[in-house]
């Protein structure tokens, strides 16, 4: 008869040695890059190229109440943008690639809100390029 601790032991083990290598190497493919305005400014434009499973998480600070609004146009159409809160690595709370590629609404939490931009898998895969354009402003 198996012992239910063992086998949880067993499976929490596989989980350790199998699974966890590879979030630790997704994340070591992302390039983080913050984002500043100018001085007196709240918005900013970013022009960026992306390679293959590229992925670039830019990172500005803003606070919850704030209006953000992100537009972005790429010259490869399998090029998107997730946006994230504050603290979250994985979930995004706007996804480009089930909606448009413009984003404009109210921040729910204050710190350091991620826009990471990537290429769909299969286009990653294929290593293709993408040019693309980020226009992002935040207001009060």
């Amino acid at each position: 008869m198996n012992n239910p601790n063992s086998t949880f032991r067993l499976f929490f083990t596989a989980v350790l040695i199998f699974i966890l290598p590879l979030f630790a190497f997704s994340q070591e493919q992302i390039e983080v890059k913050k984002v500043e305005f100018e001085k007196g400014k709240s918005s900013a434009m970013i022009s960026g190229k992306l390679k293959g499973e590229q992925i670039i998480d830019y990172v500005l600070n803003a606070k919850a109440g704030q209006e953000i609004s992100v537009k972005f146009t790429s010259s490869n159409s399998a090029n998107y943008f997730n946006l994230m809160a504050p603290g979250e690595e994985y979930v995004a709370f706007y996804n480009s690639s089930m909606g448009e590629n413009s984003y404009q609404g109210k921040l729910e939490k204050s710190g350091d809100q991620r826009i990471r931009v990537y290429l769909m898998r299969s286009a990653a895969r294929r290593n293709e390029v993408a040019d693309f354009k980020l226009e992002i402003s935040i207001e009060d």
